[in-house]
């Protein structure tokens, strides 16, 4: 289907499909209005929007998506005019299903197949030898990404086919890749619990506030947050971390910490053990609080301050039979209105130009791509990771042990 009659189907579908207001907070509803002048024209960016300081959030109810059952990313069966779009996470699977997926299919008739995958760049290895039941567009994260281009194992994009570089912030736009959304890995806590509002010195202050704390299990960003809590500026993290009397530091920190961790390892489980009482605070990306706030109804906060994020983009598979296909779900789930509809299901945000321009209040606070929250967050270093993950995953790995 041509871009010009994609835009048409998707002004006459978008509305309809879009939850009801029923299910919505009364003041995120406007959000719905906007979304039908927005799709109609291509979106300019307003460079003279003045960017707020960020407050803590305050988590709106998002609707409830339509349920998905994930599938392993393992080969499936599928016809070839398919198209099979492999994602991280099984919340977040369920949401682009919701936001993305059906409207796209009800626009163009293209079935959609979502597996889920757990990452790494030896499993995009295998897909781009595979020679039945390839993928055809997968999230990747940053150094899979450069990785994965540098190797060959995706296709270079043509933009011109999917809405134009100018269409997206400037990090959004590489060679292989379409940054799809931004995860934040925020700060949470139960504010029924804790009425302030805490920072990463009042998450290691457990005399303070008694009460356990969840990480994630691994080491990539537990460190970040440890100097952070250990007083080191955001801006000062990596210098820090790349010397060895900075990992020390990183990893002594821990220590103070470790007899009250509650370890996470997927993120549907960081929101769990915070709506479960396990944990007064955890480090948790702030979609899956928002989204389990909603639906267990509970007073949940998180904050963008301090906070890490890494971006995620959309990768074609080299060699792809679906690869048009693939430019027409990247040319729709680009548009403003749609990226926006995943913003109400999921609270992830993506990346065109104009996204969180007239938001209320509400959506504007948890939206991870708005300025005023990432002015405010570190974005992961992932050339210091690339660098140095295997060593210090071994470090962490035998720490944890102890």
């Amino acid at each position: 289907m041509p871009a010009r009659s994609l835009l048409a189907a998707v002004t006459l579908l978008i509305v309809p499909v879009i939850a009801p207001l029923s299910a919505v907070p009364a003041s995120a509803a406007p959000i719905l209005a906007a979304e039908t002048s927005a799709e109609s024209s291509p979106v300019e960016p307003n460079p003279g929007m003045p960017i707020p300081a960020a407050p803590p959030a305050v988590i709106p109810a998002p609707p409830t998506p339509t349920p998905a059952t994930p599938t392993p990313a393992s080969p499936t069966p599928a016809n070839p005019n398919d198209l099979t779009i492999v994602t991280r996470d099984g919340s977040l699977q369920h949401a682009i299903q919701s936001a993305y997926v059906q409207p796209f299919t009800a626009v163009t008739g293209t079935p959609v197949q979502q597996p889920v995958w757990e990452g790494g760049i030896d499993i995009l290895r295998t897909q781009a030898k595979a020679t039945d039941d390839r993928w055809d567009l997968v999230l990747v994260d940053a150094d899979e990404l450069a990785t994965g281009c540098s190797e060959g194992l995706f296709e270079k994009l043509d933009w011109s086919a999917i809405g134009g570089k100018d269409h997206y912030q400037s990090q959004a736009v590489s060679d292989c890749g379409l940054g799809a959304v931004i995860v934040t890995t925020t700060l949470a806590w139960d504010k029924d619990k804790l009425p302030v509002v805490p920072s990463w010195s009042d998450f290691w202050d457990v005399a303070k506030y008694p009460g356990k704390r969840g990480l994630r299990k691994g080491v990539r960003g537990n460190l970040e947050f440890a100097l952070m809590a250990d007083g080191v500026a955001p801006a000062d993290v990596y210098k820090t971390l790349s010397t060895s009397d900075g990992l020390d530091r990183a990893f002594r920190k821990l220590d103070q910490l470790k007899p009250y961790i509650v370890w996470w390892s997927t993120e549907a489980e960081a929101a769990h053990i915070l709506a479960s009482g396990d944990v007064l605070m955890t480090t948790a990306p702030s979609g899956q609080i928002a989204t389990m706030a909603e639906k267990e109804h509970k007073n949940f906060g998180f904050q963008f301050n301090a906070s890490l994020f890494e971006l995620e983009s959309w990768v074609i598979m080299k060699g792809s039979a679906s690869a048009r296909n693939a430019q027409q779900f990247l040319y729709f789930t680009g548009m403003t209105a749609v990226e926006q509809r995943l913003l109400q299901h999921s609270g992830d945000g993506g990346l065109a130009k104009g996204l969180n321009d007239g938001l209320t209040p509400e959506l504007a606070a948890v939206s991870p791509s708005n300025p005023a929250n990432l002015a405010v967050g570190l974005r992961i270093d992932a050339g210091f990771w690339h660098d140095n993950l295997p060593k210090l995953r071994q470090r962490f790995d035998a720490w944890q042990g102890h």
